[in-house]
């Protein structure tokens, strides 16, 4: 079943169960994904899909850190339920354990020995772990593997 399938029918179950919230965010993945087709003039490939949802997370998340800075809680609440319904779209996370080991296999692929080389690594890594692991996270293990 493809991600639009899937948003269309877990759309019309929330419509049935009167959900709003999670209805809203069906509806602005859809328009995201649409959007995104129209952009780039052609159906998406699930890797295109998966950079949109991918965005869609990054930018709750980013909203998430800076309501909880100013102290909006009802703000809070209201992202923290989306990002949830936009985890279920996502494909399972990877471990830290797994990622460590992705880390330590690309490094020596690509031939790094310092940090001048974190740019060379992440470029490796970032296509093999797509919407499996936040980039950030990413980031520090090969920092750390690389000092």
């Amino acid at each position: 079943m493809s991600l639009l399938e899937r948003l269309n029918n877990d759309m019309k179950q929330a419509m049935k169960n009167k959900e709003k919230d999670k209805l809203s965010v069906i509806r602005m993945v859809k328009s995201a994904l649409q959007n995104e087709a129209i952009k780039l003039g052609k159906t998406l490939t699930e890797d295109e899909e998966l950079t949109v949802l991918s965005r869609e997370l990054k930018q709750r998340k980013d909203s998430l850190q800076e309501f909880e800075k100013a102290g909006r809680t009802d703000l809070v609440d209201k992202v923290k339920e989306e990002i949830t319904v936009l985890e279920l779209y996502m494909p399972k996370q990877l471990s830290e354990e797994e990622l460590v080991q992705i880390v330590k296999e690309t490094i020596v692929e690509v031939g790094a020995s310092s940090k001048a080389d974190i740019g060379k690594v992440m470029g490796a890594i970032m296509p093999k772990v797509k919407g499996k692991a936040d980039g950030s996270l990413v980031n520090k293990l090969v920092q750390q593997h690389l000092s």
